[in-house]
């Protein structure tokens, strides 16, 4: 087997690049609120992964007007100089888990809301991290309780808009509530989608939009004694919602990048499968089939994780998975990440694969087979040299996953 270009590595790398610069925070609200300026003064709350990019993209375009503002994202994801603007508090807290300083960062931001003037209009920016980074629980619930059951929902499989369907369930905040606390001040929300089906109320767990009502996904036993409110609350006629960034866009973005190439694009859309494992498998399996070229997928799969699960997140389940089936080939590449930078509890976003990872983590002294069994692909890939560092990337809309396959297998 020849080795793989490293000219094909650096190609999915710099196509994934160019996608994510396609969705970043900073850019999409400078793009915005440059084509919606202010109508006046407004004060800015911002929350999640990429709140300190999308904040710089406000003051970008309308910092003057800028009266005061809270920013709460994850720790070591301020990367701007925002925290040195003296009219921004800014704060880190917890992610995927919600910590003490997750709860500090709901009071504050009850506060900062309750302070604000009577004829206040707000700026609220959101993005996926918010869910953990910011929280208000209902009273009986302790911190504890909500990290054991954050723990069970991360692990358990469930779509993303069912786990945030249980997370407002405990939350003073979540699921819309949030919106009383504006007793009717006017409210844009720019929104960049980590969810699928881009649907608004699932960003950040709803803040300021109420869900639509549904049950409850089955809990174990464990936690049956939580006090789950029910039900939706209504809507707040002074929210008005805009999403401004997606996973459709950095897939768009990276279509067109590869196009402008010369190279066939073949944009799939949505992942075939949610399981992380057996989505990798149907993604090499659809390539080994399929025609040359850049393929494009984008999404969110899921991994069950086991009792003392390895190290590693979705994103790397499903390219040590994928790099099993295509073990041998020399004409495919496959890079799955998440667009913020980071996967799972793991400060990698994911990673790139070819038909030599098997061997290159074997020789590293991993086995394949028991690392995805035991979800620690991370250690096999690291030993593979294949995983992807970008460190925070000032956006989060889901994963993208790009595969390469050359016309010159020999």
């Amino acid at each position: 087997m020849r080795d793989v270009p490293i000219s094909s590595r650096n190609l999915l790398l710099d196509l994934f690049r160019q996608g994510l610069a396609a969705v970043n925070g900073r850019s999409a609200v400078h793009a915005w609120l440059s084509a919606h300026p202010p109508s006046g003064q407004f004060h800015l709350v911002a929350l999640g992964k990429a709140a300190d990019a999308m904040t710089a993209g406000a003051l970008d375009a309308a910092g003057s007007l800028l009266c005061v503002g809270l920013v709460v994202t994850r720790y070591g994801f301020l990367e701007t100089p925002v925290y040195r603007d003296p009219r921004i508090i800014t704060l880190e807290a917890g992610h995927p888990l919600p910590d003490g300083q997750s709860l500090a960062a709901g009071n504050a931001l009850l506060l900062f809301l309750k302070e604000a003037p009577a004829d206040a209009e707000f700026l609220f920016l959101v993005s996926g991290g918010a869910s953990s980074t910011v929280e208000v629980p209902v009273e009986g619930v302790s911190l504890e309780q909500l990290q054991q059951l954050n723990t069970w929902l991360l692990g358990s499989g469930l779509p993303i808009g069912d786990i945030n369907w249980v997370r407002a369930a405990l939350s003073r905040i979540k699921g819309g509530r949030l919106a009383a606390r504006l007793g009717g001040r006017r409210a844009t929300l720019l929104l960049i989608s980590d969810v699928p089906g881009d649907v608004m109320s699932d960003v950040g767990s709803g803040l300021l939009l109420p869900g639509q009502g549904r049950s409850l996904p089955e809990l174990p036993r464990r936690f049956a004694g939580l006090p789950f409110q029910k039900g939706a609350v209504a809507g707040s006629p002074s929210v008005t919602a805009h999403i401004i960034a997606s996973n459709g866009l950095a897939q768009a973005a990276v279509a067109a990048a590869a196009r402008h190439l010369g190279i066939p694009v073949h944009l799939h859309g949505n992942l075939p499968t949610t399981d992380a494992a057996a989505c990798g498998k149907a993604l090499a399996d659809l390539l080994m089939d399929g025609p040359t070229g850049v393929h494009i997928w984008g999404g969110e799969t899921t991994v069950k994780l086991p009792e003392n699960p390895g190290q590693g997140g979705r994103n790397q389940q499903l390219a040590l998975s994928a790099a099993m089936a295509l073990a041998g080939r020399d004409d495919i590449l496959l890079l799955a990440a998440g667009t913020d930078g980071a996967d799972g509890v793991t400060d990698d976003a994911g990673a790139l694969v070819d038909g030599g990872s098997v061997a290159r983590g074997e020789d590293g002294g991993f086995d394949a087979e028991d690392c995805l069994r035991r979800v620690d692909a991370g250690d096999f890939l690291e030993a593979s040299g294949d995983l992807i560092h970008t460190g925070p990337t000032g956006t989060n809309v889901m994963d993208l996953m790009i595969a390469y396959k050359s016309p010159d297998q020999t």
